[in-house]
């Protein structure tokens, strides 16, 4: 009942809804006065979103005529549904309006702090440039070879746990490669046709698949406590990556990668069961004590 008359709301009201929904969840209470300076509205306005919300789920608040707040109720059930890394995002930057922007930072959830902030003109023009399937000109700053001028032909930007890179064929290398966007400089897009061999779907190394096995070391005297964290079902946890991303989820995760889990437990608590099924992807050199020739 309550999905079918949600449905039936324009998305403006989800948004009004859905931060109610929020506050009352997470914080255990909402006002009008955090409607009003959340989303500029009137006082009679957010009367009507709290009333809507009160008919679809009498059952999730109450007005209490003292704070002059609604509370949480025991019977709470919420009308959204949260995913839990969204809402832990959330917490830390702020929910905003509930199914979008941010706004008011906690101050009580803490996220991970974030060295590498890409340009955002630098982001724009290279989506602008995937979306339009057009190549770009930039400087490109790396480790082995300085400055220099490239055309790049991206088609992906990726974040692999640490930065964002692009994934974009290189004219100059003449393959698929990627590219930190932090390292990218003065990129001007060349608004002509690429070549057939340049487009994604040439990008083999994007494309293949791998389900890779990971298991708690075997060396760990408490498995049980890396069953928690990684929800492994029957002691391991499968799953799908690209070629092109697979050294670095190994490498962020800290997952032993040699044949007989022969690296340290206290650092790598992680073991990869199918190692052998892995060849051909690539970044594996960068993959926590994987050799190709065991």
């Amino acid at each position: 009942m309550a999905n079918t008359a949600l449905d039936a709301l324009t998305y403006a009201q989800k948004e009004r809804l859905a931060f109610i929904d929020f506050n009352l969840q997470y914080f255990g209470q909402v006002a009008r006065a955090d409607l009003i300076q959340r989303f500029q509205t009137g006082l009679a306005a957010c009367t009507r979103d709290l009333a809507s919300y009160k008919e679809l789920a009498p059952q999730n608040l109450v007005l209490s005529h003292t704070t002059k707040s609604y509370h949480r109720l025991e019977s709470f059930k919420p009308l959204f549904k949260h995913n839990a890394e969204y809402i832990l995002s959330a917490l830390c930057r702020g929910f905003g309006d509930g199914l979008s922007s941010g706004n008011q930072p906690s101050s009580y959830c803490q996220d991970a702090t974030r060295l590498i902030h890409p340009n955002s003109e630098i982001i724009a023009t290279i989506m602008r440039a995937i979306t339009s399937k057009f190549a770009i000109e930039c400087l490109y700053t790396s480790l082995t070879s300085g400055t220099t001028s490239k055309v790049l032909v991206p088609h992906s930007i990726v974040n692999n746990g640490t930065r964002w890179h692009i994934r974009a064929f290189d004219r100059t290398k003449k393959q698929f490669r990627d590219f930190v966007t932090t390292r990218i400089e003065y990129p001007k897009i060349l608004q002509h046709s690429i070549n057939s061999e340049e487009s994604a779907d040439k990008d083999t190394q994007w494309h293949t698949i791998y389900d890779i096995i990971l298991a708690p070391h075997p060396k760990l005297q408490y498995p049980k406590a890396i069953e928690l964290d990684y929800a492994m079902e029957a002691g391991e946890l499968q799953i799908e990556v690209r070629s092109a991303l697979l050294g670095y989820l190994l490498k962020q995760w800290n997952v032993d990668c040699t044949e007989e889990a022969s690296l340290k437990c206290d650092e790598y608590q992680l073991w990869l069961r199918n190692r052998q099924t892995l060849y051909g992807a690539e970044n594996l050199a960068i993959a926590p004590g994987y050799t190709a020739n065991e």
